[in-house]
């Protein structure tokens, strides 16, 4: 009887603990499934890490290709001075960030969307891989696109000329899903973008991308870039022409990363490129990218325009020596929002595609001039009416008053002033120099065009540390994309073989292999 009663005891108490097991076990600082369903929370939450991830930090752009086309310049004499910006690649991370914070992500949300019947959530979240692989594939060549998420032992890589139909028939599946749906107001909570959720608004950065990519293989495949181009300038929801219609993404409360490395770290500076260009050219943007110098033995060459940059790959002997030079704006410091594609950015596309002939791009003088324009205002510069009409402006000459190793004769001689009786190939280094100009703070496109082009004429790096542990880079040539990365190396190394392969006729994985689209012919 006594065991009974005991026995009968504890299945009552066994009874009353189990009856809330869930609730009383659940982690209180985990939100459950079900909270998460609330308002599209479980499929809307992760946008904002996403969106955020699209851009890279120090060694995914500052100590790439922030360095390589002169925008910043490091003072610090990394790893003996011997590093990604004298072409000796140390760190290559950016796949590491596409893959975790959104590919991976946008996977899970695509699959959730789907069982919760939020179809349009999967829509948005392929779009935002389109915009992190469509950048991807700009640094390395091919990628994990098509096979991501497969468990086989080796996933393979999809080719270029492969990618990019894929990219454009996928853009044409999310223009029609959102042109159906364009009063949905499911994502207003979670865009952390200036958009707010308006379908009508990420309908022009579907095409403005688009046309982003029509462009990028205009030498390469100029039938593809033409049709894709031009309907991209047909489409009725239009493009980002103005201001008010920027992609722009939260720093989520961050410092903007070049601030952080610039005041922080003491790690960046002004590029000397940039110094060359914006002096030169008279350009009323050189204060709102950057902080005089407090020196004036630093600008004797230029002292009415104080500011002093560090060449792209320069020979630094200590830190002490360039840190003097100028930062970047203090502005960057309070900044909460990064640009990712601008109206200056889509009116130099449309200035370009009018040169090759595309309908509907409109005249490529009144495209450069409102490109320029549309980044004064987004920077909040003046001068642009004198800018615009100057024609006796050209780059200076670099001078590093500490170390003459690294300065140069100015490469391009080009002007601001448009002149119809230019050939193209001088309007198009007109075009694409001042598309350079207006890049600042979001540089990888203007290393695309650069590779494409040849525009704008910048020097080579200073010091070349190029050798065959990844690509020797001759003299009078430039660092042509990054390698695949060491995980992928060890881990799928079948898949890397053939992607190589993929490349085309003695390509290597290194640094001197030219992508799809770098084809190195002429222009027009």
């Amino acid at each position: 009887m006594k065991y009974l009663v005991i026995g009968i005891a504890c299945l009552i108490t066994f009874s009353s603990c189990t009856k809330n097991f869930e609730s009383i076990n659940q982690n209180p600082n985990q939100i459950s499934d079900e909270f998460l369903k609330q308002d599209f929370n479980l499929v809307g939450s992760p946008f904002s890490g996403m969106i955020f991830n699209l851009n890279g930090h120090q060694i995914e752009e500052d100590l790439c290709y922030d360095n390589w086309m002169g925008f910043m310049g490091t003072p610090t004499d990394f790893v003996g001075n011997v590093n990604n910006t004298t072409y000796y690649i140390r760190w290559n991370s950016y796949w590491g960030r596409i893959y975790g914070s959104i590919m991976s992500p946008a996977k899970q949300v695509i699959q959730l969307a789907n069982e919760n019947n939020l179809p349009l959530f999967a829509t948005w979240a392929n779009l935002v891989r389109i915009l992190g692989i469509s950048k991807l594939t700009a640094i390395h060549g091919p990628v994990i696109y098509t096979n991501y998420g497969s468990t086989a032992a080796s996933i393979l890589y999809d080719k270029e000329s492969d990618l990019y139909p894929l990219l454009f028939k996928q853009l044409d599946t999310i223009q029609t899903d959102f042109a159906a749906n364009q009063d949905y107001p499911g994502f207003k909570k979670f865009d952390p973008t200036l958009y707010a959720g308006s379908i009508p608004k990420w309908m022009k950065v579907v095409n403005s991308l688009r046309l982003r990519l029509a462009m990028r293989i205009s030498k390469v495949d100029p039938d593809m870039a033409k049709t894709e181009g031009e309907k991209a300038l047909s489409d009725p929801a239009g493009l980002i022409e103005s201001n008010g219609d920027n992609f722009t993404n939260s720093l989520l409360g961050q410092i903007m990363p070049v601030a952080q490395i610039c005041y922080q770290w003491d790690d960046t500076r002004m590029g000397g490129v940039m110094e060359s260009f914006m002096v030169g050219l008279g350009d009323g943007r050189i204060s709102k990218y950057y902080a005089p110098v407090t020196d004036a033995s630093l600008v004797t060459d230029h002292p009415l325009v104080p500011y002093k940059g560090v060449r792209n790959g320069a020979y630094i002997n200590a830190k002490a020596d360039h840190v003097p030079f100028s930062k970047v704006s203090d502005d960057f410091n309070k900044v909460q929002t990064r640009r990712d594609i601008t109206a200056a950015e889509v009116l130099f596309l449309k200035a370009e595609a009018g040169l090759r002939g595309w309908a509907g791009a409109g005249d490529p003088q009144e495209n450069y001039e409102n490109g320029i324009k549309q980044s004064f205002a987004d920077w909040g510069a003046g001068g642009v009416d004198a800018y615009l009409a100057n024609s006796t402006g050209k780059p200076i000459n670099y001078v590093d008053p500490i170390d003459s190793r690294n300065s140069f004769t100015a490469v391009s001689t080009i002007t601001v002033a448009w002149n119809n009786a230019d050939n193209n190939e001088l309007k198009l280094e007109k075009i694409l120099t001042q598309k350079y100009l207006a890049a600042f703070t979001q540089t990888l496109e203007a290393w695309v065009d650069f590779r494409r082009t040849g525009y704008p004429k910048i020097p080579h790096v200073a010091k070349n540390d190029s050798n065959d542990d990844w690509g020797v880079i001759p003299v009078n040539q430039w660092i042509k994309r990054m390698p695949f990365v060491n995980g992928e190396r060890t881990g799928n190394a079948a898949a890397i073989a053939d992607a190589v392969t993929k490349m085309g006729p003695g390509a290597k994985d290194d640094i001197a292999t030219r992508l799809w689209w770098d084809t190195g012919g002429p222009n027009f």
